[in-house]
């Protein structure tokens, strides 16, 4: 976990473009900002997924976690939800803070959205994709509902509540209306327009994501390495964020072989250093917070949530008391 002896300073904006609206959660810890990064969320889902992560990666540069319209309190913007929709979202939010070739780095449906945006542009140098779907074999909602429920079946409670309650701030009606457009999307067909070097992650037990489509995905990428994590399932980037930092650091500095597996002692995110039932609750508050402040459009709330438990956890895993 991090070793700075000081919080990650969170701040949050809302990026508008047109009538779509994107929250941007910035992380920072003052690392050198040679290389911004990215983070773009599954289907549903929203930017607090990557608290372990976004810490992590921002001792070496600040980090721009996306909620995207629709998700995580967001108004959708009327548009059809396509990976090319969310894509422009994104290249909006480059553009907007003169981010120059930042590391994109997707989870699940997010994966498409940053296949998308690199099959775009030849100014991206570093992506990575961590559990990128949809397998074509398997392109049906049933299949993949299948899918997740017996990755989910291998996920901490910690992942399930968020997941839950991430979803329930989308709203059924608008994860419906962007699933079709995600099993319909062949990520295998633009992978190869993608000029930038790739990173492919997925957990050892993630149905979603399985090996087969990995292969597919490296065999028709320009330039592709496959890693997989020992023990981890679907939501690879909360459980085991340790281990897809360290992934992606490695990734850009050229020193990562073009496949391997990670394991899960050397992925997993460690228990708490310094906890106690207070603790738990003030960040199970804070959590709660975040959410009310989002289904009430409260942008102001949504950031104080944050960065409260932003400081909570450099507290529980890094604070020396």
């Amino acid at each position: 976990m991090p070793e700075d002896d000081r919080p990650a300073h969170v701040e949050v904006e809302t990026f508008r473009q047109g009538t779509a609206q994107t929250r941007v959660t910035i992380v920072s810890t003052g690392a050198a900002k040679d290389r911004a990064f990215v983070l773009i969320a599954g289907i549903g889902v929203a930017a607090s997924y990557f608290e372990f992560l976004a810490p992590l990666l921002a001792e070496h540069g600040d980090v721009y976690a996306l909620d995207l319209p629709g998700f995580a309190g967001m108004p959708p913007s009327g548009d059809e939800p396509t990976a090319g929709f969310f894509a422009d979202q994104v290249e909006g939010v480059l553009e907007r803070y003169r981010l120059e070739n930042p590391v994109l780095l997707g989870h699940s449906m997010g994966t498409q959205v940053v296949t998308e945006v690199l099959a775009r542009r030849d100014d991206l140098t570093h992506a990575v994709l961590v559990s990128p779907v949809v397998d074509e074999a398997e392109a049906s909602a049933l299949v993949q509902a299948v899918r997740f429920v017996q990755s989910t079946a291998r996920e901490s409670l910690h992942i399930a509540v968020m997941a839950a309650s991430a979803y329930l701030l989308c709203g059924f009606l608008y994860f419906f209306e962007v699933l079709p457009h995600m099993l319909r999307y062949r990520i295998s067909d633009r992978i190869g327009a993608a000029r930038a070097h790739l990173l492919l992650i997925r957990g050892e037990y993630d149905r979603p994501s399985p090996r087969r489509l990995h292969s597919r995905l490296a065999a028709r990428a320009r330039d592709a390495r496959r890693w997989e994590i020992r023990g981890a399932a679907h939501s690879i980037v909360n459980g085991h964020a340790v281990g897809v930092a360290r992934l992606v650091m490695r990734h850009l500095d050229d020193e990562l072989p073009a496949r391997g597996r990670l394991s899960a002692a050397e992925a997993r995110v460690p228990p708490a250093r310094h906890t106690d039932v207070r603790m738990i609750l003030d960040a199970t508050a804070s959590r709660i917070a975040e959410w009310v402040s989002a289904l009430r459009r409260d942008e102001r709330g949504v950031e104080r949530a944050k960065a409260r438990h932003a400081r909570l956890l450099w507290r529980a895993y890094v604070s020396r008391r």
